[in-house]
């Protein structure tokens, strides 16, 4: 039994001890499922503190500077927090102690960018998106022999070993007319020096990730588009039984991405703009 399934069966017993103990009470049997959702909101509300967590050490999206927190997540969440009407703090966590974490109720939400997917959507309540999570590619940027991804055929691209980034682009490249050789590093930033010093012909890694290196060095690097990956999605995630929560915040995302905040913020981080749904999408993995 996974850690997480220790967790949820133990919140389980709790509330079914809870309901037989308060199953007589006539005020009891009057709440509902959203009068319990509405708590977090409406504690969050009264306190006037929105609690956050994530690792600070993804960049664009979460970044220690000497101990200074920036990136996109600490951009966006800001935003949302002003919308909302309350201050936000943010605690850095190890990514494993993160999702365990909010299951604890040691914080209201993750704003870690967590990819949506199946099994996930049946333990947490998803936030619209707040990034593409998309698989794609990376070329040096005066290599006009990669115009899109369907351009490597016959080329050696590198990423890092045991991710899903790398695997999709070997079903991707077992599609084109020509072999590609795919070679497999230890991390990314290999996979990046080797690009850029001609040892290999494009990068493999999630479009946002790419996007932001390309950002840095523009005379180095840029992005091949369209990403050529199933489509997916970074979302912050918050508990089920918080979903009151939750569409809070959605709501105050789409609001800032309506007045143009979220464009500044994506330039800012990517140094481009992406369109991302509205709703939070079925998950294709």
């Amino acid at each position: 039994m996974t850690q997480f399934e220790k967790l949820a069966l133990t919140r389980r017993g709790a509330l079914q001890r809870g309901v037989a103990a308060l199953a007589a009470s006539a005020p009891f049997l009057g709440l509902t499922r959203a009068a319990f959702a509405d708590d977090t909101l409406a504690e969050v509300k009264k306190r006037g503190e929105l609690t956050t967590a994530t690792e600070m050490q993804f960049p664009p999206f979460d970044i220690s500077d000497n101990g200074t927190y920036k990136g996109l997540d600490r951009d966006l969440i800001d935003a949302v927090g002003k919308e909302l009407g309350v201050k936000v703090s943010y605690l850095d966590l190890p990514w494993t102690s993160v999702l365990p974490g909010l299951e604890a109720k040691k914080f209201d939400l993750v704003i870690a960018p967590v990819t949506i997917t199946k099994e996930r959507m049946k333990r947490y309540a998803f936030s619209v998106p707040i990034a593409d999570a998309t698989a794609a590619l990376m070329k040096r940027a005066n290599d006009s022999s990669i115009m899109k991804p369907e351009d490597i055929a016959g080329k050696t691209v590198g990423g890092q070993k045991g991710t899903s980034q790398v695997e999709q682009l070997k079903a991707f490249a077992a599609k084109l007319p020509k072999p590609v050789e795919v070679k497999e590093y230890v991390d990314n930033n290999q996979s990046y020096a080797d690009l850029a010093a001609g040892r290999i012909d494009a990068s493999v890694n999630s479009f946002p990730n790419l996007a932001y290196v390309a950002q840095q060095r523009p005379d180095t690097f840029a992005v091949v588009t369209p990403p050529f990956g199933q489509p997916t999605y970074f979302s912050w995630v918050g508990r089920l039984d918080d979903q009151t929560l939750i569409d809070a915040v959605n709501a105050a995302i789409l609001k800032v991405e309506a007045d143009g905040t979220m464009a500044k913020i994506q330039k800012t981080w990517f140094g481009q703009t992406m369109d991302l749904p509205k709703t939070v999408p079925e998950p294709t993995i």
